[in-house]
């Protein structure tokens, strides 16, 4: 029998990681093939994609930032990929994401108590996690970590129970060019 398992993708850490390697454009990625890669022979149960949701205050950014959230959820739709949102908290001038990790957490332990998964891949590199993470292996599940080549978190693989580190070539398929 398949191994069932979720993906969660953490959307802000997920969209910097691409950034940095210069394959930022979300709105052209395929989500569906890169799901089939990094879940292998599982059986998907669930895929989220976690995210602050733009707010518009009337400024042309907000509007420009909101528009493009609008189509990058449309692009996750396309591909069966669900979404939660966070929130933007606006301090010094620049956006902070809040709620994320909560949900993403809430959600790995969800899946272990209740046993929707076996595995749960967890993409990002954030480390508040960790407890989740814990929680979750105490409770005989599998906590793949998939990090990327250039940035890797040594805690996250430490962590987890098991890791996978991505290359720029491994990605380079689910970009489209328009």
């Amino acid at each position: 029998m398949k191994q069932k398992c979720i993906i969660l993708i953490d959307g802000s850490n997920f969209y910097f990681k691409l950034k940095d390697l210069d394959l930022h454009n979300l709105l052209s990625f395929d989500f569906s093939l890169f799901i089939q890669l990094i879940a292998r022979s599982c059986k998907v149960v669930n895929a989220c994609y976690y995210v602050g949701r733009i707010r518009q205050d009337g400024s042309s950014k907000t509007n420009k930032l909101f528009d493009s959230q609008q189509k990058l959820l449309g692009n996750l739709k396309k591909h069966s990929i669900s979404y939660q949102f966070g929130y933007l908290l606006k301090s010094g001038g620049a956006y902070h994401e809040k709620g994320v990790d909560v949900q993403i957490a809430v959600d790995m332990l969800v899946s272990a108590y209740e046993n929707v998964a076996d595995r749960i891949i967890l993409v990002s590199s954030d480390t508040d996690l960790a407890p989740a993470i814990k929680k979750v292996r105490e409770k005989g599940k599998i906590v793949e970590y998939i990090g990327f080549s250039h940035k890797p978190s040594v805690a996250m693989v430490s962590f987890c129970s098991e890791s996978t580190l991505l290359k720029k070539e491994d990605l380079l398929p689910f970009i489209k060019s328009k």
